[in-house]
């Protein structure tokens, strides 16, 4: 999504979604619009009537629904930290945090296999907004008995709870899917364990999404889309990631010997007729052996005469030789390239593609019928000749 840093926290950058920047103003307008409805509901709620005839004059309302706006998507902001920390304490890297107008997104590098800790990562995040929502209900009942200040703490104590619970629901891979995956993951693979997650997922978000149709809903339909096109990703990223296991980019890669390279002072014509002539589209750059950049028909396409050197791009992706398998197809996917080049010490040994990676996974899953079919045989043997008679 598109998003602009706004800075950071413990080290985390912090993005703002260009939705988010349009929504903030509405759920202002919309909160300030109904501030006497939400005043009676919230006293009702909390056993402290709010009198509404203070909250209605002026700017008032408008204030308080940018104040209680912000104070939303501040406590959303917190419950993602909630996650990021735990995870940093295992060990895991927070690349950012995003706001848009769905609430907020903590994207990890990576994700734990171990069921123990992707519960403890997930269940920090409603744990934090309960912890809110008591804070602010505390806020309420010590607060000067001000209708302002009542009306915002009060509003951010019961939405804090209410995003809890709602993160806690099966939709895979909200919160509450997580916290399904990682208990079936005790007993289960994680393969599987992901498929019924990534199922409920499913499931609840179609049911969402037919509940925000009939009630005319479109932030519910919104959730619903988001929860299916996520759910039916994440299950096949661990589907890609269960066929790599084990893999390391040594064993998938084109060895340098047989990659076609350049030297960065071949003339731009030169580089497009090779391109023809040997279906490439991409080639390392290599200076007294030295790599030292890549060059791609994107890069070709900028200019019609020159050299390579004045086109190339000079930071290209690379990965090490021993790297896993699943980190190169993350690394591929986080960066939007079609190929990783393998580097040792400044040298080239090697290139891995999407392609690549596409090939093993064929491989991988013709070959997993044929291996359930010998393993059932097997079985079949054992459990036959342990009925034998000695």
């Amino acid at each position: 999504m598109a998003s602009i840093t706004v800075g950071s926290i413990f080290g985390i950058p912090i993005k703002l979604g260009l939705s988010f920047l349009l929504v903030v103003p509405l759920l202002a307008y919309l909160i300030g619009a109904q501030v006497a409805i939400i005043a009676e509901l919230l006293g009702a709620l909390m056993g402290t009537p709010i009198d509404p005839q203070p909250l209605s004059a002026g700017p008032i309302p408008w204030l308080l629904g940018l104040t209680a706006a912000l104070g939303l998507f501040g406590s959303v902001l917190v419950h993602e930290l909630g996650h990021a920390l735990v995870a940093r304490r295992y060990g895991l890297e927070t690349e950012s945090i995003t706001l848009w107008f769905l609430g907020g997104l903590a994207q990890f590098r990576t994700f734990p296999k171990e069921w123990h800790r992707e519960f403890a990562i997930a269940v920090a995040g409603p744990i934090v907004s309960v912890a809110l929502g008591i804070a602010f209900y505390l806020g309420v009942l010590v607060a000067p008995p001000t209708p302002a200040l009542v009306f915002v703490f009060g509003y951010l104590a019961i939405l804090n709870v209410a995003l809890a619970v709602f993160n806690m629901l099966p939709g895979f891979p909200m919160d509450g899917g997580r916290v399904l995956r990682a208990l079936l993951s005790r007993n289960r693979s994680r393969v599987e364990a992901t498929r019924i997650a990534a199922g409920v997922g499913k499931a609840f978000a179609l049911l969402l999404g037919v509940a925000g149709i009939l009630t005319l809903s479109i932030f519910w339909v919104a959730i619903a889309f988001f929860i299916y096109l996520a759910a039916t990703s994440e299950a096949k990223q661990v589907v890609l990631e269960a066929a790599f296991e084990g893999l390391t980019v040594r064993e998938l890669m084109t060895p340098a010997a047989d990659l076609h390279t350049v030297s960065p002072d071949l003339s731009l014509a030169d580089l497009a007729d090779r391109m023809l002539d040997e279906r490439h589209t991409g080639y390392p750059v290599l200076e007294d052996d030295r790599l030292i950049g890549i060059v791609t028909l994107e890069d070709l396409e900028s200019r019609a005469d020159g050299t390579v050197r004045e086109v190339m791009s000079t930071d290209p992706v690379t990965i090490s030789l021993e790297a896993d398998a699943t980190d190169a197809l993350q690394t591929l996917t986080r960066e939007d390239v079609g190929r990783l080049l393998v580097v040792e010490d400044d040298h080239l040994v090697g290139l891995v593609s999407r392609t690549d990676l596409m090939t093993v996974l064929e491989i991988t899953q013709a070959a997993t019928p044929n291996q359930r079919e010998r393993d059932s045989r097997q079985d079949r043997t054992e459990a036959h000749s342990s009925r034998q008679p000695e």
